[in-house]
């Protein structure tokens, strides 16, 4: 067992959502194979808050496109319930993740000549047809997110880096993931818009929305019910945080001392 892996790892009795086995991905570059994950078991439970960390390098963003199927393993077993997410073709791939994954990255890639409301309903529409029932549910995860109905008419260009970021965030959510997959989502985002995208994601948590976010900060970290550390391709350690409160000062010494036991 690695190191910190026993006195951290998560008792939890939810149901597995998805589980990776001996997940292995290897790049070649200039003749040299560089070997970027190393065997990963892993599995993510229901209506957990997951965040990956570790330095730079680490394979932090490979596991996280892995995991969600937008990349390939080169060796290892994905599965997501009873189907093998692993084994699928890339138009299977495509249609799992249209069903059963939100995005969110750093960089906000919403389409310049649509509408924010447009943006949404045209991801909704690959998986739903009935247009107005999504046009209802975009309205609602609008409000929750306090993107106005004005706003919603307004083109990406027009918003600001917190407003096309939340927008983001409805758009991931629109077809009701099991798992909101984020990749940096604050990193491009001033202190107090990235506070309002961690609250935003926080909040979707809070009603059972399973997320994994890979994060270089400890702000951000600190949301996550569960964190695992990975350092050259393999899972060095995890720690179990429980739910979020904010001010809870024990949290965040408890992560403080995890992080510095695991080279931090």
């Amino acid at each position: 067992m690695e190191k910190g892996m026993e006195k951290n790892r998560v008792k939890d009795t939810k149901r597995v959502l998805l589980k990776a086995e001996r997940l292995s991905k290897t790049f070649s570059s200039g003749g040299t194979l560089q070997h970027v994950l190393k065997n990963i078991d892993l599995e993510l439970y229901e209506g957990d808050f997951t965040v990956i960390m570790g330095a730079s390098g680490a394979g932090k963003s490979t596991l996280l496109y892995a995991l969600s199927g937008m990349d390939t393993p080169s060796l290892g077993r994905i599965t997501f319930g009873d189907t093998e997410i692993s084994a699928l073709s890339q138009d299977g791939l495509a249609l799992f993740r249209r069903r059963h994954c939100g995005f969110v990255f750093q960089q906000i890639y919403l389409m310049d000549g649509m509408s924010v409301m447009d943006n949404v309903l045209a991801a909704g529409l690959l998986v739903q047809k009935d247009k107005r029932a999504l046009v209802s549910q975009a309205k609602k995860l609008f409000a929750a997110v306090d993107i106005s109905e004005e706003t919603q008419q307004k083109f990406p260009a027009q918003l600001s880096g917190g407003e096309a970021q939340r927008v983001g965030i409805v758009r991931a959510m629109i077809n009701r993931p099991e798992l909101l997959f984020a990749d940096e989502p604050t990193g491009a985002l001033n202190s107090k818009t990235g506070l309002d995208v961690l609250n935003t994601m926080t909040a979707f948590h809070e009603q059972g929305q399973g997320v994994v976010m890979v994060t270089h900060d400890m702000r951000s970290a600190r949301r996550g019910n569960r964190i695992l550390y990975l350092k050259d391709g393999v899972i060095l350690g995890e720690c179990c945080l429980g739910r979020y409160r904010h001010g809870d000062e024990a949290r965040r010494e408890k992560l403080s001392a995890f992080l510095a036991e695991m080279g931090w």
